[in-house]
């Protein structure tokens, strides 16, 4: 029997985000960093990331949500630009489920404990 391909999911990223004295107004945010990371690394097809302005999460530093149809949605925060790694790991299990429920224990440990929201999905 062939596995049913999961839906796509998409991953957004915060461009705004910094901390209080973090980088000047006119130095690049560490969220567009993050996002420059995320795009030259190998992320799943099945993953579209976006740049976003603002996910009003602006004292935890840079911050990503994880979204699909059908799915729970999650924002994460307490990010930097060298996290590509684990965001790309947290996407994976993420898109790998049909409801976006990934079991506490198996996302990677920062999304663990930098949860900052779970959101249900819309019904239809």
């Amino acid at each position: 029997m062939s596995e049913v391909a999961k839906p796509p999911a998409e991953l957004l990223v915060c461009v705004k985000c910094r901390r209080a004295g973090e980088a000047p107004d006119d130095d690049v945010r560490p969220g567009t960093l993050l996002l420059e990371a995320l795009n030259s690394s190998d992320i799943s097809a099945n993953i579209t990331v976006k740049g976003v302005e603002c996910l009003s999460n602006c004292t935890r530093g840079c911050s990503i949500a994880l979204r699909g149809e059908g799915r729970w949605s999650y924002v994460y925060g307490n990010l930097d630009p060298n996290s590509a790694s684990v965001v790309l790991d947290g996407s994976a299990r993420y898109q790998s489920t049909a409801d976006g429920l990934v079991p506490w224990r198996e996302r990677p440990e920062h999304f663990r404990k930098n949860c900052i929201a779970r959101i249900p999905p819309l019904e239809s």
